[in-house]
């Protein structure tokens, strides 16, 4: 996995302002970045994402309308395919494909995955795009379409303030 090393390149000008702003800035140095800001996955956390029964994913049109909506499934839902690749399988709903729609004219996309056990998190970004028929059923056997996303960044972020839940039985 590469390490981004440069702050600054991390964040775009709006963020780098609003660091300014609230006073942050010295926050993010060189170090904290290569700590915090990565460009792939590592292997440790592999299992543990292919065995997420749900996850969180934020998408937009071409015109910067947003979407987020909750993919669910159960474990197995998403694989990982390299430190910086992933896939996950689209699972018929409503019939609506609001996040395969907005990633049809916009690739870029955000996922939050969230263990609920000890509070992890990871917030992927990247981009993706759509498969279908055989290439979809090669990952996902039963799922007629799946989502392959290109990892530009991750960002685990600390397990405060995540409240530990209790599956339903």
């Amino acid at each position: 996995m590469t390490v981004d090393t440069s702050a600054t390149e991390n964040f775009h000008a709006g963020e780098l302002s609003a660091q300014e702003r609230w006073g942050t800035p010295g926050l993010w140095d060189r170090a904290r970045a290569q700590q915090l800001l990565w460009s792939g996955i590592p292997d440790v956390f592999h299992a543990r994402i292919e065995a997420a029964p749900f996850f969180f994913l934020s998408t937009a049109g071409a015109d910067g309308s947003c979407d987020c909506s909750f993919k669910g499934g159960g474990p197995g839902l998403v694989r990982m395919l390299a430190e910086d690749r992933m896939a996950f399988s689209d699972i018929d709903g409503n019939g609506a494909f609001m996040s395969l729609g907005n990633i049809m004219e916009n690739p870029h996309v955000g996922l939050l995955l969230i263990d609920f056990n000890d509070g992890t998190r990871l917030r992927v970004n990247g981009r993706a795009r759509i498969i279908e028929g055989t290439a979809a059923a090669e990952l996902f056997a039963e799922a007629p379409r799946a989502v392959l996303v290109d990892i530009d960044l991750v960002v685990p972020n600390c397990n405060r303030n995540v409240p530990r839940l209790v599956p339903a039985t």
